[in-house]
């Protein structure tokens, strides 16, 4: 099996639990045990799926600016658990390949493993939710049609993607590339680097 064929129906799995209540705020039930790569994968796309959601409900045109307020703190609280949960899954493919020597002429990859693996994980939800217009009862055939074929465009990305990943782990586990984990320095997170708040010491 390889990682991409382990991470496609766990994303799966989380976008149909998610969808049961439909609710932003239902809690995560992750069956996989704490501290492996199937409970981290679970968790990131929990966490891209409640996003997608908050994307949505902020987008309403109606919504009342206090609670959008609310809302886009909450999206950037998400945006951060995003992140740390991307540079997790990278440490993971650190750690595993931690005893490859890397050939004289290996390269770096321009993005690392788990970016790419968050991709995967939005993608999964881009798919769900166009195969979701596509078959919409209360849409025109023209509407349906149209999201039909973005679906199929979707769909050709994401065998696209999965090869890609599965590639770069091929050659990371052989040599001919090397990964480097390059930790967040999300500047506007930071009071110490953030002028706004820095400046309000």
């Amino acid at each position: 099996m390889t990682f991409t064929e382990l991470c496609r129906p766990i994303f799966v799995q989380v976008i149909k639990d998610y969808h049961i209540a439909d609710h932003v705020d239902t809690p995560i039930s992750n069956p996989y045990p704490e501290h492996t790569i199937e409970h981290d994968l679970y968790l990131k796309n929990w966490i891209d799926t409640v996003q997608w959601h908050f994307e949505d409900i902020i987008r309403d045109p109606q919504i009342d600016p206090v609670e959008a307020l609310v809302l886009k703190r909450r999206i950037d609280k998400s945006n951060q658990d995003r992140t740390d949960l991307v540079e997790l899954i990278d440490s993971y493919f650190y750690t595993k390949y931690k005893d490859v020597t890397p050939q004289p002429d290996a390269t770096i990859n321009t993005e690392s493993p788990a970016w790419a693996i968050d991709r995967l994980s939005i993608l999964a939800l881009k798919i769900y939710h166009m195969r979701e217009q596509a078959e919409r009862a209360d849409a025109t055939p023209e509407h349906k049609a149209q999201c039909g074929k973005k679906l199929d465009v979707l769909l050709e990305q994401q065998r696209d993607l999965s090869s890609a990943i599965d590639q770069l782990l091929a050659d990371i586990e052989a040599g001919r590339k090397y990964m480097k984990v390059y930790k967040q320095m999300k500047m506007y997170n930071d009071p110490d680097t953030n002028p706004v708040l820095y400046g309000k010491k």
